[in-house]
């Protein structure tokens, strides 16, 4: 009657031998380290970076316990912070353009449970220490700059169109474009329609006056709007590699919200000067006039600047600029019809490809550099040769190594610059040592919340107490092994979770003891009452968890931020308290009492 079969309890010892696994690494603590980070596209992080660090680390006479190559980063760890201050200072003198030099704190724990991928949780801005913003994006702004270049694009097609108009105003979202008479506003109607898919069109008249009003269609507002945030979010994350932050946080908050959280930075005002930084793309044409040999020794002429290929050729560049970044509308990765090769396809405004087809009308034949420039320093991402006039707007950059690179370059094009501009809303600093305070504060509520619980249930239920004692350990173990596996960020609001799901979890069994207590009151034997006390307490305890599981989908459904991170530690501890106060508790007691043929009673 209370005997599981030996498939449970095999299931039940792998539960547990995987939990305590995927669990140590929390334990272990954590060891100072230095992250090195590419960041611009040409850079890789690759066994070549992590030679060219153990040397620059071995030629300062800075020991060091480990170097890897994690994902896009180099990790070199220390064994104390002194060491750990000096990699960087040294890492940074050698490695200042190009790539991100950053603190970091890495898990402690044997190389084997990374090999299988046992790692910490994350620690949460409000535990770790840093600054957090939340950031409003303007997106009335990126709508009025789309309609901006619609009405310029309109301008110019309807001037090659051969279509007259008397004038194109914008009034708020609508553009108007007034003709002198209906046949010609039919003419450009029809244009537009053909043409320009995210218009919608209307018509008006008003004293000789025959007008069109264009407005962009609500699927079109909705893709820009969507659009904005997230080339925006895109745009802060490489602004922040500046900053050498190892596990920024950049997140969407509701329709119109980014937060940024950078874990250790308490410079505030550098922070936002990173924030608010621009990037551009310039493009130049080659100097193939001047000698080459002569600039390489220091006679570089007045209006050229000297660069390097990505391949290490030097280049001539004309300081003048044929064209820059402010007209590309977009930028996606694609290959070279012709060649097969990686490349990257740009769009320009009416503006910038009126512009750039004059450019390369008037130099066929000749190199044009096409540079990308961020904070007042230029990287020359390609240099090809102007086979022919490049119209309509659309160019293609040639050249690149594979497609990822393609598609890094095209990334940094579109994240050169905001979609929209975005305002500071809040702005929140927690000092590390408060950081150290709240794990501390945290850690103690939940040890003692365990060890109230575990006094009362063994003091009043004797040894089905200590069974749900053991069962509530069991569930600990499973919800911080599962937020380990899910490399989940750890916060105060998830550490109140757990608390709260420890508490909660305690419930069942509590349950089950007194369904127990009720079948032995009422004449059964021990071996009935607690085969009836299980199965009937089951019912109950599903429909209380069920109703606690829909709270919190609804936390987490409409909530944003630490309280997402409650709702998801809630409701992951509902699975697991219902498999541990069930499952585990229940096999305990059929380990103690089921096995006895002749039971005459149980402490309870």
């Amino acid at each position: 009657m209370n005997r599981f079969p030996l498939w449970k309890y095999l299931l039940i010892a792998t539960v547990l031998l995987v939990s305590i696994i995927y669990t140590l690494p929390n334990f272990y603590g954590e060891v100072p380290a230095v992250q090195v980070s590419p960041t611009r596209a040409a850079y890789k992080a690759d066994n070549v970076l992590k030679q060219e660090i153990e040397d620059e680390l071995g030629a300062a006479h800075i020991a060091y316990t480990s170097a890897v190559v994690d994902g896009g980063t180099i990790k070199v760890r220390f064994a104390n912070t002194d060491l750990q201050q000096k990699a960087e200072d040294a890492l940074q003198a050698r490695f200042r353009d190009g790539y991100s030099v950053a603190l970091n704190l890495l898990s402690a724990s044997p190389s084997w449970l990374a090999a299988i991928g046992a790692k910490p949780m994350y620690l949460g801005l409000d535990l770790r220490g840093g600054v957090q913003f939340l950031l409003q994006v303007d997106m009335q702004a990126a709508l009025d700059k789309t309609v901006e270049r619609d009405a310029a694009d309109l301008r110019s097609q309807l001037r090659e169109q051969n279509i007259h108009y008397s004038g194109i105003e914008r009034d708020h979202q609508t553009i108007v474009i007034h003709f002198n008479d209906a046949a010609t506003r039919t003419q450009a109607s029809a244009f537009i329609s053909k043409n320009i898919a995210d218009l919608v069109q209307s018509e008006q008249d008003a004293l000789g006056d025959y007008s069109l009003l264009e407005n962009l269609r609500p699927e079109a507002q909705v893709r820009i709007q969507t659009g904005a945030i997230q080339q925006n979010i895109t745009t802060l994350r490489n602004r922040v590699n500046e900053l050498g932050v190892a596990e920024p946080i950049i997140q969407q908050q509701g329709a119109d919200r980014v937060v940024v959280e950078l874990p250790g930075v308490q410079d505030t005002a550098k922070a936002k000067e990173i924030l608010g930084r621009t990037a551009t793309l310039e493009i130049h044409l080659v100097d193939e006039t001047h000698d080459l040999n002569a600039a390489l020794q220091g006679q570089v002429p007045f209006d050229d600047a000297l660069y390097t290929e990505r391949n290490g050729t030097p280049l001539l560049v004309k300081k003048t600029v044929a064209l820059t970044g402010d007209y590309i509308t977009d930028a996606s990765p694609g290959f070279d019809q012709q060649s097969g090769q990686a490349a990257v396809h740009i769009n320009l405004d009416a503006r910038g490809a009126r512009i750039f087809g004059d450019v390369t009308r008037d130099n066929v034949g000749k190199r044009m550099a096409i540079l990308l420039v961020e904070k007042g320093k230029s990287e020359v991402i390609t240099a090809p040769v102007i086979r022919e006039e490049i119209d309509g707007g659309r160019v293609q950059i040639t050249g690149m190594e594979s497609a990822q690179e393609a598609s890094d370059v095209a990334l940094l094009l579109r994240a050169g610059a905001l979609a929209a501009p975005m305002d500071i809303i809040e702005e929140r600093t927690v000092g590390p040592s408060l950081g150290v305070d709240n794990i501390e504060k945290g850690v103690h509520s939940n040890l003692w919340g365990f060890v109230a619980v575990t006094v009362f249930m063994i003091f009043y239920y004797r040894v089905f107490g200590i069974f749900s004692t053991l069962a509530l350990s069991a569930n600990g173990l499973f919800l911080v092994a599962l937020l380990s596996m899910m490399q989940a960020t750890l916060t105060l609001p998830g550490l109140a979770g757990i608390a709260l799901t420890l508490g909660m979890a305690i419930d069942a069994n509590v349950l089950i003891n007194e369904r127990i207590r009720e079948e032995l009151r009422n004449g059964n034997s021990p071996q009935a009452a607690i085969h009836a006390g299980y199965d009937r307490a089951w019912g109950t305890i599903l429909d209380s968890n069920i109703t606690t599981f829909i709270a919190g989908i609804a936390l987490f459904w409409l909530g944003s931020g630490p309280v997402r991170g409650f709702a998801v530690v809630l409701c992951l501890g509902i699975v697991t308290s219902m498999f541990s106060s069930v499952t585990v508790s229940r096999a305990l007691a059929n380990l103690t009492y089921g096995r006895r043929v002749r039971l005459a009673h149980v402490s309870i």
